[in-house]
């Protein structure tokens, strides 16, 4: 059977010799029992056989570095893989410059790899990136070659702090059609100081699922937001599936380098790459999208 691969170029990523892929794969999925190991495994060399390299995972999900490392470490110079840390290493302490270490040395032994392009600290507040020693942990691990570049993931004021630190060469953020805070300071921020952006949740967690706000449902947020930007009116003009349009808003957004989706399913895999095949969307499409956005805007910070 014929796969069509990923046609956009691979795209330099901020001021490091890293390139990553316009889509990337999201590998929380692949991290729950829910899914098999062969699954899993096909799943991942199917993503970096349609040239969707870019891997991003944490330690928080589950299995996935243990999974990335067993079907994908033969296969190391094919994909860049990025990773997030802080946090549940036995026997130190979360957001401890041991911790960090740890965490590194960690992810490295599960995914049986010498080296991890980008390494995040995970959506934590101001106040931890003043640790004493935290970042510095970090610095340690890209002069020692085991990190290529270091990063935050994270919204809203702790992300302005810390891009105003000058240490970190890489962010992760929320950017999508109902979440586009960021995409006028931040990601104007990260252009200016040449750091590589990870766009994550660029499909906004697909509240037009539901026909009535959902409880209990992370997307809840994105859903009031849909509503009130009345964003199926714009959808329902423009022709396309909402799929088509919240991916294509989010991969063509300047100063996007790669954006994430996560998916259990080669078929959904297949089907992002050809929406993305496809290129950026009309410019009176995205002002009419960012116009909605701003409109209503009612303190629509990013989504952590």
């Amino acid at each position: 059977m014929h796969f069509a691969p990923l046609t956009t170029p691979p795209r330099p990523f901020g001021a490091s010799r890293i390139h990553v892929s316009a889509l990337g794969f999201g590998a929380g999925h692949i991290g729950g029992t829910q899914m098999t190991e062969q699954e899993a495994g096909t799943l991942l060399n199917r993503a970096v056989d349609l040239g969707v390299t870019f891997i991003d995972t944490a330690r928080g999900y589950g299995m996935s570095e243990e999974r990335i490392g067993r079907h994908l470490s033969h296969r190391r110079k094919d994909f860049v893989l990025a990773s997030k840390c802080g946090y549940s290493i036995p026997g130190y302490d979360d957001w401890s410059p041991e911790g960090i270490r740890a965490g590194v040395d960690m992810a490295l032994r599960l995914m049986r790899t010498d080296y991890l392009d980008i390494m995040l600290l995970h959506s934590c507040p101001r106040a931890t990136l003043d640790t004493p020693g935290l970042i510095d942990a970090l610095d340690e691990a890209v002069k020692s070659g085991k990190v290529l570049s270091i990063g935050y993931s994270g919204e809203n004021e702790d992300l302005d702090y810390a891009l105003s630190l000058g240490r970190f060469s890489a962010i992760e953020t929320s950017v999508n059609i109902f979440d586009q805070r960021g995409i006028a300071k931040a990601l104007q921020a990260t252009q200016k100081q040449n750091i590589g952006v990870i766009a994550k949740r660029p499909l906004g967690n697909a509240p037009w699922r539901y026909a009535e706000r959902p409880v209990g449902n992370y997307c809840e947020p994105y859903w009031e937001r849909m509503t009130a930007m009345e964003a199926h009116k714009i959808v329902e003009e423009s022709g396309l599936a909402w799929d088509e349009l919240a991916l294509r808003f989010t991969v063509f957004t300047e100063g996007v380098g790669t954006a994430i989706v996560g998916t259990s399913s080669t078929t959904n895999l297949q089907h992002n790459v050809e929406i993305v095949n496809k290129g950026a969307l009309p410019d009176s499409l995205v002002q009419r999208l960012r116009k909605a956005f701003k409109q209503h805007d009612t303190d629509w910070v990013g989504q952590i």
